[in-house]
């Protein structure tokens, strides 16, 4: 065996223990899961992470390599809660509720913590058609924006653990709702109509609020809609004056304690 051949046998060597480790390290991942929802404890912890992060850096503090184990350890960090992800939900979870209750800032929290891939179905419209969601409505009407969230929901429904943003009217449609739960949980995200307003007051993007930008006509839109809203939703979390940490973490307990 030559000298080269040798140090090759010893890296292949240290591949097999990294996977070993890796895996005990995972399965460590979903053990901790499991025992979150048995005890009833904070299923997200993102402090936690900065520890174990602060902890990390004491132990490469001085090493030859350490930039590079950092970024190593950024991806175990991400696959981890991958897996967490994975653990907790087999589904995708779409984020319903009037314009303002504060879909999008959720569920690009929960893409981040969950490490899950998010969609916005209003920007993906906006990407498929070409044209702002305005243009859309001046050009071909509601109806056919509707439609344009129909065929989207079918498309997305073909994945799993997405976290998807749904426009205000995508609940609307019985058949809409229909798509939604053949492979998702359907969260509900509440506000006061005073919320909703201080939210979307410079927002030029709400066709339907139009020179109705004041909480009366707020108030009596959601107030139409309120039916069709909790008739689809697997759980309600109000959004009011909370924090996006406090949102997310009653969504996935909420949502966990719905799947037992």
């Amino acid at each position: 065996m030559s000298q080269l051949e040798e140090i090759r046998e010893r890296l292949d060597l240290c591949d097999k223990k990294i996977v070993s480790v890796l895996e005990e390290r995972m399965d460590i991942i979903k053990e901790i899961m499991v025992y979150k929802k048995e005890n009833g404890l904070p299923i997200l912890q993102p402090e936690q992470e900065k520890r174990q992060r602060k902890m990390l850096l004491t132990h490469v503090d001085e090493n030859t390599y350490k930039d590079e184990i950092l970024d190593i350890f950024n991806y175990i960090v991400e696959n981890s809660r991958r897996i967490q992800a994975k653990t907790l939900f087999t589904h995708n979870i779409l984020l319903i509720g009037f314009m303002g209750a504060g879909k999008s800032t959720v569920s690009t929290y929960l893409s981040k913590i969950l490490a899950s891939p998010q969609v916005e179905m209003d920007e993906e419209i906006v990407k498929k058609e070409g044209m702002s969601i305005n243009k859309i409505f001046e050009e071909y009407g509601e109806t056919y924006f509707r439609n344009c969230e129909t065929n989207l929901l079918i498309e997305l429904q073909k994945k799993n653990n997405q976290i998807i943003s749904c426009g205000g009217g995508v609940a609307l449609r019985d058949e809409n709702v229909a798509e939604m739960k053949k492979n998702g949980k359907v969260v509900l995200l509440t506000a006061s109509p005073e919320v909703i307003l201080e939210r979307v007051k410079d927002s030029d993007d709400r066709p339907l609020l139009r020179g109705n930008k004041n909480t009366e006509f707020i108030s009596n839109m959601m107030e139409q809609r309120r039916p069709k809203y909790e008739a689809a939703a697997d759980v309600v979390v109000n959004t009011d004056h909370k924090t996006v940490e406090e949102i997310a973490e009653e969504i996935v307990v909420k949502l966990t304690r719905d799947d037992n």
